[in-house]
């Protein structure tokens, strides 16, 4: 082998390390960065937030909630009949007929005794970083308690301080879900990533005229 090319195979070799390096630092920095505002359920029901934000995830072909998202909404109808807030924000994925996350979330908390104007939907909260800035611009959100696994509080929590939101965390039901380890490599990667498009801040996918969450949920049914 050339000299010439074994410089570009050792160059490639330590920019790949660096690499790896940057994504185990940036998801620890995040991860014990946030660690203080992930609270238990009852330190999160004496807060008095704007809402409960349930970040939404996998529906099934039947149009049910998934284990996880079902475990996400348990989770935050228990801190909205705690107190915790007055209104529900659930944010995910509806940009497909044929696919809706956030109607599948409402029906979900209504069968529970929610009532609808207190549900409020954001349907294009496509990713957290979506689900966070619309969240603040949307649907005049200061103060708010994110819903979701654990693995995932960090990254949400981490996006949302840096967009100005007073933000504090509720992890749903800690089980073992399939693909796990999986779930928990990925999201490293995801935490990276938002680093740094927290930093830079873009204008998500789609915005819309404010739909203050103090007001009827109702207006955002389709």
């Amino acid at each position: 082998m050339k000299i010439g090319a074994k410089r570009v195979i050792l160059c490639l070799f330590f920019l790949g390390m660096i690499g790896i390096l940057a994504v185990f630092g940036l998801s620890s920095y995040m991860k014990s960065h946030t660690a203080e505002r992930i609270l238990s359920a009852e330190e999160a029901a004496k807060l008095d937030a704007d809402c409960i934000l349930i970040l939404g995830c996998g529906v099934r072909e039947d149009g049910t909630p998934s284990l996880m998202l079902r475990d996400r909404l348990e989770t935050g109808i228990a801190l909205y009949e705690a107190g915790a807030a007055e209104k529900l924000l659930m944010s995910g994925d509806h940009g497909r007929k044929e696919y809706d996350e956030v109607n599948t979330m409402k029906y979900f908390a209504m069968e529970r005794g929610i009532p609808s104007e207190d549900i409020f939907m954001d349907h294009a909260g496509f990713s957290t970083y979506d689900s966070m800035y619309r969240a603040r611009d949307v649907f005049c959100v200061e103060k708010v308690i994110i819903v979701t696994q654990e693995y995932h509080l960090p990254r949400a929590l981490y996006v949302a301080e840096k967009l100005g939101l007073e933000a504090y965390g509720v992890a749903a039901l800690d089980v073992n879900y399939h693909g796990q380890a999986y779930r928990e490599f990925r999201e490293m990667l995801a935490r990276a990533k938002d680093f740094c498009t927290a930093w830079m801040q873009p204008k998500p996918k789609y915005l819309g005229e404010a739909i203050p969450v103090s007001g009827n949920g109702d207006l955002t049914n389709d």
